[in-house]
């Protein structure tokens, strides 16, 4: 596999991704790009922001509806508001003991586990 290049492009979407702390689902990011460079495409951005979390720079998170770009790339659970769709980072201990726990019942060597709690957040409740 070629290495990839580390373009303006590539920068300017990891800039914005890291400005934000809402979880911005792919669309908000190139609005977001786009008063920065009114000249880069859609497709750049998407493909950008797949580049940057295959190497591991952001966190793809798959949420229901619409995924969402996350900051931060430790090992970590979200909650989702079912009502504004609102997504944030739950501060709760990851718990590697999981992973060890479905290894053991189906043999699968577990890398990972992702984790979204829905509910009504605070604001909407």
């Amino acid at each position: 596999m070629k290495p990839q290049r580390n373009t303006r492009q590539r920068q300017l979407v990891l800039q914005v991704v890291q400005a934000h702390h809402d979880h911005p689902s792919a669309d908000q990011i190139y609005l977001d790009v786009r008063k920065i460079d009114e000249k880069i495409s859609r497709g750049t951005v998407y493909r950008n922001l797949h580049q940057l979390s295959v190497n591991g720079d952001i966190l793809h998170v798959r949420i229901p509806g619409v995924d969402r770009y996350d900051c931060r790339i430790d090992l970590h659970y979200h909650l989702l508001c079912t009502r504004c769709g609102a997504v944030s980072d739950l501060e709760l201990p990851y718990d590697a003991r999981l992973d060890e726990k479905i290894k053991e019942e189906t043999g699968y060597e577990v890398e990972r586990h992702r984790t979204i709690f829905e509910g009504i957040c605070p604001e909407c409740q």
